[in-house]
């Protein structure tokens, strides 16, 4: 027995070292990072020309989400980059989150290079500070990031170029002595960046002032209702926060109107972007309708400008619903009794949006089988339900999914199928007729019989 262990012992030493081989035959040759912090989202945009050092070829290589951002991860993607942005499968190794394994579109030969390009967004990366500003205030924010690309293999040389949405910078880090530029801070092309080791780290900081919406959606349910009569009506209910630096002090109306500069990290509006068939829009909270909204039939949208009742400010919130219509034929495609639904799991809300926890029902018809979805990503599927409305008998299927962290990288089509008996469509008509005929049956019934205690012997005659 002691034997086995021993031998299985070196077999997994064996094992860690054939890794640790693979992994040491793969260089970072030239690194790019442009980390984007223009709004209240933190997009990392990182080019890297992979090289092969080692004597055999490689499949796929390993890519590490910084461990200090792992938790804001709201959006990965890798491709080729330029003029194909086809991701490459990836996969998250268990137990070890924000670490991807990444297969290469064609083995990379021994010494050949491969340029592949990252894309990540982070949510709620961003720290307002100071925590508590005035409405006369402007909005400044911290970023902490890593002057290093972080990457499980060595780099050669590496860049940064940090964008910002102001030129109104408090302090940065010097580290390598970066070049400073407008809106724009450059880190490299200096000896602290070239032959950088695997897995390192250098604290950087930023203080800029920003004063773009930092709106949150802390909660969005969409809920899309299938009728086989021509129409899918859709309806979105909205909890939306500020998660910017809070206001302090009281708000002032007047001094909100009359001065410009007011209140400048404070939303007055945003913009919701619906499909170009939309028609009968409403945009209503739990007072009613709010007339304060402006529709506008673009090309390829309709574009709903939302003004919520009061201004947002720090630590302000506000909830409310939209809804409209679709007809069927552009997203509900059939072929005999099988059904097919492709729409958004989620639709543009605002720009630079992301949204804390989202939930999808889909509202099948009734008598509805046979249900099958694929989606553009990961979600949990929740349990399915029935929802009753009017003429329903057994109620009509539910499907729900959830997913958090959406920003807008993740619009894109899912699809639901299902099998449905065309000969269903006649049982709400079917229903309606047969209402009257026992309604009618029964007046015709109740006028012939008599009630009267005393007996008319001339009725009776004519009976």
């Amino acid at each position: 027995l002691s034997l086995i262990m021993i031998s299985n012992s070196y077999i997994g030493i064996f094992l860690l070292s054939l890794a640790a081989i693979a992994s040491a035959t793969l260089v970072n040759e030239e690194v790019s990072r442009v980390i984007d912090l223009k709004s209240h989202l933190v997009k990392v945009t990182t080019t890297v020309t992979l090289k092969n050092s080692g004597n055999s070829a490689v499949s796929n290589f390993q890519f590490t989400v910084d461990p200090a951002h792992v938790k804001q991860l709201a959006y990965i993607s890798i491709s080729k980059g330029s003029d194909d942005d086809t991701s490459f499968k990836m996969t998250e190794k268990s137990g070890a989150k924000g670490t991807f394994t990444v297969a290469l579109p064609e083995p990379l030969k021994s010494k050949g290079t491969f340029t592949f390009t990252a894309d990540e967004v982070f949510a709620n990366a961003l720290s307002p500070f100071p925590k508590e500003i005035t409405q006369s205030q402007n909005q400044l924010v911290v970023y902490r990031g890593n002057h290093f690309y972080f990457s499980p293999y060595l780099s050669e040389s590496q860049t940064t170029s940090v964008e910002l949405p102001s030129s109104t910078i408090e302090t940065f880090s010097k580290f390598g002595n970066p070049s400073h530029e407008d809106t724009t801070i450059k880190y490299g092309d200096t000896k602290e960046f070239e032959n950088v080791p695997a897995n390192s780290q250098n604290a950087m900081k930023i203080h800029y002032e920003n004063n773009t919406p930092f709106l949150t959606v802390t909660k969005l349910e969409r809920v899309i209702e299938i009728s086989h009569w021509g129409n899918i009506a859709v309806e979105e209910t909205l909890d939306i926060r500020h998660t910017g630096a809070k206001l302090k002090g009281s708000f002032s109306r007047y001094d909100y109107q009359r001065q410009p500069n007011s209140g400048v990290s404070s939303v007055k509006s945003f913009k919701t972007i619906l499909p170009a068939s939309a028609m009968d829009v409403y945009y209503r909270d739990e007072i009613g309708n709010i007339s304060t909204s402006n529709l506008y039939q673009a090309d390829e949208s309709v574009d709903l400008e939302l003004r919520p009742r009061f201004p947002l400010f720090g630590g302000w919130k506000t909830h409310y619903y939209i809804g409209y219509n679709l007809p069927s034929y552009n997203y509900l495609f059939t072929r005999g009794d099988v059904n097919a639904l492709k729409m958004r799991f989620v639709d543009h809300v605002m720009d630079e949006q992301v949204v804390e926890d989202f939930e999808l029902k889909i509202i099948l018809p009734e008598g509805s089988k046979n249900i099958k979805a694929d989606l553009p990503y990961s979600a949990e599927r929740g349990e399915d339900s029935l929802h009753f409305t009017y003429l329903d008998t057994v109620g009509r299927p539910v499907v729900v999914f959830r997913k958090k962290d959406l920003v807008e990288q993740h619009i894109d089509d899912f699809v639901v199928s299902y099998s449905f008996n065309r000969l269903l469509l006649l049982q709400e008509p079917l229903l309606i007729v047969g209402a009257f005929f026992i309604l009618f049956f029964t007046v015709i019934i109740i006028v012939r019989l008599d009630f009267s205690i005393a007996h008319d012997k001339v009725l009776e005659a004519r009976m």
